[in-house]
């Protein structure tokens, strides 16, 4: 009969729970405060799978990582969303959801075990109910969990970098006007007190966003030129840095535009001592900073 080998000092152990039914492999990296050995535990159904996670346990040791046992990728969402302070409280409310939505899948794996193949199939059974867009959104908040996590030492690699995004159902249809709607909202918007707010953000391309930030000392019309800065967002800075720019914009817009300084400044002399000077080009009357998109300023007629 052959000698059972005895397991050198240091080596792992793997044995059979019979209590559990499954196979358990531990690796010792230490003494716990109290002088008790301090191990690192896996288990899994063969002894061939315990080995391959002790050969995983052992790489993230090598690089720093240790994983606690129970760290799973909901907490990893979870973690990661509460580092957000910086983005507008409409993306967070869009990240939140589909963040939901991934946890629903596979929130209860834990981090260390999760593999491509399951983000694979989490980003499929989102491609069947959601589109594209929102799947590759799914995977960007995924991918940036993990990288969060491996700056805290709880991962080694980022699976869902690995994974491809499924082509998801059709979005919706575009809601952008024809060139018959565009002219027949411009035609309606004449004589409005939005005219000049409707005329810079549709000849100019601009986010309704951005012209209601626009100030007058960021406007040219000698030469007809908008220049954009920021935008009414709780940052006051502009979607993104390429979003800052200068453009050229249509005759229409430039007069709308010369109508509101003659607006503005008959309110001023009516207003007299009450009124509060603006830098702000669609300022209402009152010469307030408008920071709420302005239903109550003609749109219903237009």
């Amino acid at each position: 009969m052959a000698e059972t080998k005895r397991r050198a000092r240091g080596e792992d152990s793997i044995y059979y729970d019979r209590s559990r039914e499954r196979w358990t492999g531990t690796i010792t990296v230490g003494r716990k405060p109290d002088g008790r050995r301090d191990r690192i535990t896996v288990r899994g159904k063969t002894k061939t799978e315990v080995k391959d996670k002790l050969r995983t346990k052992h790489i993230e040791l090598a690089a720093g990582i240790r994983t606690p046992a129970n760290y799973t990728v909901e907490q990893c969402l979870k973690d990661w969303l509460e580092t957000l302070n910086t983005q507008a409280e409409t993306t967070l409310t869009g990240y939140r959801i589909m963040a939901r939505h991934t946890t629903e899948l596979i929130g209860k794996l834990k981090l260390i075990e999760l593999k491509v193949r399951d983000v694979d199939f989490a980003l499929g059974k989102l491609a069947e109910r959601f589109s594209t867009r929102s799947v590759r959104l799914a995977r960007m908040i995924l991918i940036q969990a993990i990288r969060n996590a491996m700056l805290n030492d709880l991962a080694v690699r980022n699976v869902a970098d690995l994974a491809a995004v499924p082509t998801g159902k059709p979005g919706r249809p575009s809601r952008s006007l024809d060139l018959e709607q565009a002219l027949a909202v411009l035609d309606a918007a004449k004589g409005e007190r939005l005219w000049p707010y409707v005329a810079v953000s549709m000849l100019g391309g601009i986010r309704t966003e951005e012209a209601r930030a626009l100030r007058w000392s960021e406007v040219d019309l000698e030469v007809g030129t908008v220049a954009v800065y920021r935008s009414v967002r709780r940052t006051d800075e502009t979607k993104t840095e390429r979003s800052q720019r200068v453009f050229q914009v249509s005759e229409i817009a430039v007069e709308a535009l010369r109508e509101l300084i003659l607006t503005q400044a008959a309110a001023r002399a009516k207003a007299g001592a009450v009124w509060k000077e603006t830098t702000w080009c669609s300022a209402p009357a009152s010469a307030a900073r408008c920071t709420r998109p302005m239903s109550g300023f003609g749109w219903l007629r237009i």
